[in-house]
């Protein structure tokens, strides 16, 4: 049985060609500035939101979907424009969903900022958000 009320998020690619809806319960967000979430942006950090797979659907353009690594473990980018839409992780249960993707406002934002032992030197957080050396679960943020 579904919930009626459940508020579906809408996102898509920059040209359109990849659409997909997840269901605005995302269980966390976060800011992730490890080497490879800059690499796959292209920018400072990775804003993201985790949510389990089964709640987040391609809707159309699947057929678009670049998918670089393996089932379980792979980020998605439009095939066409070259949009990065979402990451497949923790054995293919979630996905992180790229939050500038969202074509919709999400409930969640970002908690933390992640792996900034890892931080571009180039870039200074500003906020007064939790920030870990590494992931969360591996210690204390490390400015408070």
């Amino acid at each position: 049985m579904t919930d009626q009320n459940l508020r579906m998020l809408a996102g898509r690619c920059l040209c359109g060609a990849v659409h997909y809806v997840v269901a605005d319960e995302f269980r966390y967000a976060a800011n992730c500035h490890c080497t490879d979430c800059r690499r796959v942006t292209g920018a400072a950090f990775k804003p993201f939101a985790g949510i389990e797979r089964t709640k987040f659907t391609v809707t159309g353009g699947a057929d678009h979907l670049h998918i670089f690594g393996e089932e379980n473990a792979h980020d998605a980018r439009c095939g066409k424009c070259g949009s990065f839409l979402y990451s497949a992780v923790r054995d293919g249960a979630y996905v992180h969903v790229a939050l500038g993707a969202l074509a919709d406002e999400p409930t969640i934002r970002p908690g933390e900022h992640i792996f900034v032992g890892s931080k571009a030197p180039w870039f200074a957080i500003t906020d007064d958000l939790p920030q870990y050396w590494a992931h969360v679960a591996d210690g204390p943020p490390i400015n408070r």
